[in-house]
């Protein structure tokens, strides 16, 4: 690389070097142990005891780095011809290189023949909106991307267009622009499986009369055609498994029959109504009150409050509850809220599954008073969690309560770019990004006496992690010379640390090095983990500015449970969760 230019106090020009990466101690340490080892026995050595890496991929990182010049690193990675045994360069480049060192896994490697409900899937909430949730436009461009990052559940609201004899998708009661259904359903059958072979469920908040669902089923077995799984019988005992489904589309909401309670709505309300009001006028009241409801929370008690649940339209008297058979053979996952309280709601049906949708507030209620009964629900049936209404600007919400209680659908506003969102993205980098995690075996097991896990119990240190930064590298590839500072190189400084449980939750951060695009930090941390099995490893990079805010340098949240030992290169990403081209750094993860 050669020099940046800055301008200083306006009147002379400071120089300062942009040095190519240097390996820092432990690398050069380890490719001098390496090299004084006859042939390749330093090199298996250190993949083995250092790297910890499989006997079959040692054996391919070995012909990888011994190659010669027409091939191997030296050719991946842009250097010099790799001689056996390497030479620092190459040693280094290939510690260096995200995609040759990757921190995790980069394929599926967990067994997915369990039942659905013994997984973690990657959910979308309101998956159309293009920005809030009051009057941003519908679309099927952010369905696209939210396939295309491997989300497997895809949620769309069904409304009756203006004229009553279509299908549109869009936020009722509010003032979003609507899409054709149609639309929605040809894109999510171009994209469906472009990340994840793994089944993509599609959950249906249905506000539909029996003429349109008929008219859904059509489109549904129309546009998917071979794609769409067509259940054998009416209700199951298990759910299948994600192994057996892939390269499927599964339709999830809830059954017409679901809707006899309408009727008896509809004769209550034409009794009650006076000479000049009718069913109209009340449908008009249900709408409002769902509007009202997006911005109000639930009313603490330990009943369920149907204001504050997305899929409880079962007071709106326009609902009936005949409706072609074709639709509702088409459902895979049977959804449903029972009304009284967070108890009856819970109760787990021998017969059958089932799934249930709770709102955040709903959830943070039913773990503090009922957590033992959702994680039993959570064993056999699903539940889906989703943010509450007044998060009008498509904020999401801490998930790590729902994920310690089995919650298998935390259901996401994919546009609402914030820390909680890349918590989410983080987990589910694990098992390669196929859009779906095992939940750790203590989530799916009962003790003698029915005794389940216990979120809130003071747990004791089952592993710690340390964590070394050695260094970055990459800005100075991605970003314009004067992105972080007119003046003078950055000031990079890196924060790491834990989202998990509660005893394991902190963050730290290393000292600032001045004026470099190339920071060298050589810092290690170390985090005791009651529950690793959860938790997640969050880093970043600020540049430190003395008089504003600092600035965004890169982040990435990973698995901890997924993380491979060593010494790592681990990619950065943008607020978004892109990855950039070039920004990394390098890393060394121990669990001791």
């Amino acid at each position: 690389m050669g020099s940046y230019a800055y301008k200083y106090c306006m009147c002379f020009t400071r120089k300062f070097r942009s040095p190519d990466a240097q390996p820092p101690p432990d690398v050069r340490a380890f490719h001098n142990s390496v090299s004084a080892a006859a042939g390749d026995d330093g090199l298996r050595r250190f993949l083995s005891e250092v790297q910890g890496e499989r006997p079959d991929d040692i054996n391919r990182i070995l012909s990888m780095l011994t190659a010669t010049a027409s091939g191997g690193i030296a050719r991946l990675v842009n250097r010099s011809s790799a001689p056996s045994p390497p030479t620092l360069e190459d040693f280094f480049g290939f510690l260096f290189s995200p995609d040759l060192n990757p921190p995790i896994a980069n394929k599926a490697h967990q067994d997915m023949s369990a039942p659905f409900s013994h997984y973690f899937v990657f959910t979308g909430h309101n998956s159309y909106l293009t920005g809030n949730q009051l009057n941003s436009d519908s679309s099927d461009v952010p369905i696209i991307q939210a396939l295309e990052r491997g989300v497997r559940v895809i949620e769309l609201d069904m409304w009756p267009n203006s004229s009553k004899n279509n299908v549109d998708i869009l936020h009722g009661g509010t003032l979003t622009a609507p899409v054709e259904m149609i639309r929605c359903l040809q894109s999510i059958k171009e994209y469906a499986f472009c990340a994840s072979p793994y089944p993509l469920v599609i959950t249906l908040e249905d506000h539909l009369t029996a003429d349109l669902q008929a008219k859904v089923a059509q489109m549904l077995t129309e546009t998917f055609g071979d794609l769409l799984f067509i259940p054998s019988s009416d209700s199951v005992k298990e759910f299948p498994s994600p192994e057996s489904l892939m390269k499927r589309i599964i339709i999830s909401t809830k059954p017409p029959q679901e809707y006899q309670e309408f009727l008896k709505v509809k004769d209550k309300a034409k009794e009650n109504q006076d000479a000049s009001g009718n069913v109209d006028n009340l449908a008009d009241k249900g709408s409002l009150r769902r509007m009202e409801s997006n911005v109000e929370e639930s009313d603490g008690k330990d009943e369920l409050d149907d204001e504050d649940d997305e899929d409880s339209d079962e007071d709106d008297p326009k609902f009936q509850p005949e409706t072609a058979c074709e639709y509702r053979k088409l459902i895979t996952i049977h959804a449903g809220k029972p009304k009284g309280h967070m108890k009856d709601a819970l109760k787990v049906d021998p017969e059958k599954v089932r799934r249930l949708s709770l709102s955040e507030t709903q959830l943070t209620k039913a773990a503090s008073s009922h957590g033992a009964e959702v994680i039993r629900f959570t064993q056999k049936n699903i539940l889906r969690v989703y943010p509450k209404g007044a998060r009008v600007n498509s904020s999401n919400y801490d998930p790590m309560t729902a994920w310690t209680h089995g919650a298998q659908m935390v259901a996401f506003n994919m546009q609402g770019h914030d820390k909680a969102l890349r918590l989410m993205q983080g987990f589910f980098r694990a098992n390669g990004g196929c859009g779906y995690v095992k939940k750790p075996d203590f989530l799916l097991t009962s003790g003698p006496n029915g005794e389940v896990f216990d979120p809130k119990a003071s747990l004791p240190v089952k592993t710690t992690l340390k964590v070394k930064v050695y260094m970055g590298d990459g800005w100075r590839m991605d970003f314009s010379k004067t992105h972080f500072d007119t003046f003078s190189p950055p000031d990079f400084y890196t924060r790491v640390g834990i989202a998990g449980v509660k005893a394991d939750s902190v963050m730290k951060k290393t000292k600032t090095i001045e004026d470099q695009w190339v920071p060298v930090w050589d810092e290690e941390f170390s985090f005791p983990l009651t529950v690793p099995e959860l938790a997640l490893l969050r880093i970043e990079v600020q540049e430190y500015d003395m008089s504003e805010k600092h600035d965004f340098g890169g982040q990435t949240c990973l698995p901890v449970w997924e993380l491979k030992q060593g010494i790592r290169a681990v990619p950065l990403h943008d607020r978004k969760g892109n990855r950039y081209k070039s920004v990394r750094l390098l890393m060394r993860f121990e669990f001791v």
